[in-house]
This record gives C-alpha cells, structure tokens and sequence, in this order.
C-alpha cells in the first residue's frame, strides 16, 4: 500500500525555514513513493484544526514541520488517537524535537526514517482548567517569572529568535515580585511565596534551558521544580544555572514527582509547550503512553 503522509506546517516559523524544509521533505517522500498532503495553518487554531482533520482521516504519520508551538497544535488531534507523530524541527526552541531525538541532517534521511514507520510511546499531560477546559501537552508547563517573560515576548511586535527570551528576562526583571503559590503533588503540599513553577514531562524549556533536568517522557511521572522567594539580585546570580540543571542542588528549589498535580497562584497565566494555556487554578495528570511519536534520529 501507499503509504499517507501529512506534512503540518508553519510556513512563519524559523522566519520561513519550515516552509523551505516542508517543500524539501515533500519532495524526497514522493520520491519514495508516499502520498503527502501538506497542511499549511494560518494561525494556531487553523492548525490545530487542520491537524485534526489529519488525524481523523488516519494517515500512516502527521509530521510537524515547524517549532514547539506547532507540535502543541498537534499532539492535540493526535493524543490517544495511535497516529504516529513526526517532529521535524523548524522553529526557534526545537525543545521537544531535542528530547525526542532530532532527525537526520538531509531531508533523504529524514523522508526514509519517516517511511520506516519505528515508533516510541510517550506520555503527555492533561491540564485541567477551573472551567474545565482541557489542554494536553508534551514537555514543560510552567507558571511564575518564565511564564511572564513568554507573555512579554510573544507580546514583542518582530520575533529576535532566542535572545528574545533574554530581552524578556531583562525587562521582566524590573517589575516581578514573588506571588504566593500553592503546589500539590499527589497530595503532598508546597504553600509559599515563590517565582516560579514547572511542571515537566521532558527536560527542556525556552530553547535548550533544563529546568526539570532529570524529566523522562515514558516513566509515567512529572517532575515538578518549585523555586522559592529570592531578592533579585540572588535570581539574577543563580538563574544562568537552569541552561545545566545545577539549580535543583539549591536550598531555593523544591524538587517533586508525582502523577497528578495541582497548582493554585496568582502570578499570572501557565504556559506549556509555549503556548499560553490559560491561569490557574490548573491540574496537571500524566496520561502514559498517550502518544506514538515516529523515531526520526538516524
């Protein structure tokens, strides 16, 4: 049989990158043989629809071409639903094409690894919102200073690539204040003035920072990093710290896992994967093995 490919793409993404890589992909599938359909979103919620669209029409992969905020619009058609994943990294972060191996260098190795059809169970995370709206997501969640920073750069008006984030941090700096968390972990409860909080199925955040170092995405576990109250100038010292994973040594880090867990704040709205998710209250539940992602390293 012929086998059905489904290229989802943001032609924006990598300041036009996916799209050059889309129309390369494309080419060496049909090459191959496969039937390919390309799936070009004009915003979020078009591609979140379009990938949904895909996987109801059951192709023998969805791959998305772009950056996380892309595979976030994907693993919502695909979660539960057995339609293998491929990431194809083209955005600015890539963090969880990096967790979840990156494909070869040319677009042959990466056609013929798509084709290939090897698989690997992950777990995603449900997110439970107070109106009982529901999100899944892949790699980290996180709410306190680093949601606020993604809140100020998506606010930028031209995209700068990574060192936005750092021009986020800067001004965010200026004007954060400490707000009163309360965390629980399979009922186990943190209740105090902190900066921030991740929740992560994966490793990695903002383009390559280990925030929840010690994350695997198939142990059927989140790791939870909850970083306490700290006059600024101890946060700017010690924040560097995150891009190695040697934050979680600090008596300022609270380090948990569990299955389930709650977050109350008013420190502003989650995001996870990137995309802004919505404000807490929150609940968080791993769902194991919810996603077949397509195994692209060569």
């Amino acid at each position: 049989m012929t086998p059905e490919i489904d290229l989802l793409v943001n032609p924006r993404s990598g300041r036009g990158r996916a799209a050059v890589t889309a129309v390369r992909l494309k080419e060496r599938l049909r090459e191959a043989g496969a039937d390919v359909r390309v799936l070009a979103g004009r915003s979020a919620a078009d591609s979140r629809r379009l990938a949904r669209l895909s996987a109801a029409d059951r192709p023998d992969a969805l791959v998305a071409v772009g950056g996380d905020g892309l595979v976030h619009q994907a693993v919502q058609a695909v979660v539960g639903t057995g339609v293998p994943l491929g990431v194809v990294p083209a955005g600015t972060g890539n963090d969880i094409a990096r967790a979840v191996g990156r494909p070869g260098r040319s677009a042959r190795d990466t056609a013929a690894a798509i084709l290939a059809g090897r698989r690997r169970s992950l777990d995603a995370v449900r997110v439970r919102l107070e109106d009982g709206a529901e999100r899944h997501f892949l790699s980290v969640l996180a709410c306190g200073f680093d949601a606020r920073v993604n809140e100020r750069v998506n606010g930028f008006r031209f995209s700068v690539g990574r060192a936005g984030y750092l021009l986020g941090l800067l001004a965010e700096l200026r004007s954060f204040t400490p707000a009163d968390f309360t965390v629980e972990v399979d009922g186990r409860r943190i209740e105090e003035p902190g900066m921030l909080v991740a929740v992560g199925n994966t490793n990695a955040y903002g383009g390559g920072m280990r925030v929840c170092p010690d994350a695997v995405p198939d142990d059927g576990l989140l790791d939870v990093v909850f970083l306490r109250a700290a006059p600024t100038a101890r946060f700017i010292r010690l924040f560097p710290l995150v891009f190695t994973g040697g934050h979680t040594g600090l008596d300022l880090v609270v380090v948990e896992r569990g299955r389930r867990v709650a977050i109350r704040t008013e420190a502003g709205a989650a995001y996870a994967d990137g995309e802004r998710i919505g404000r807490p209250p929150l609940v968080c539940d791993v769902v194991p093995e919810a996603v077949e992602m397509l195994e692209l390293t060569s």
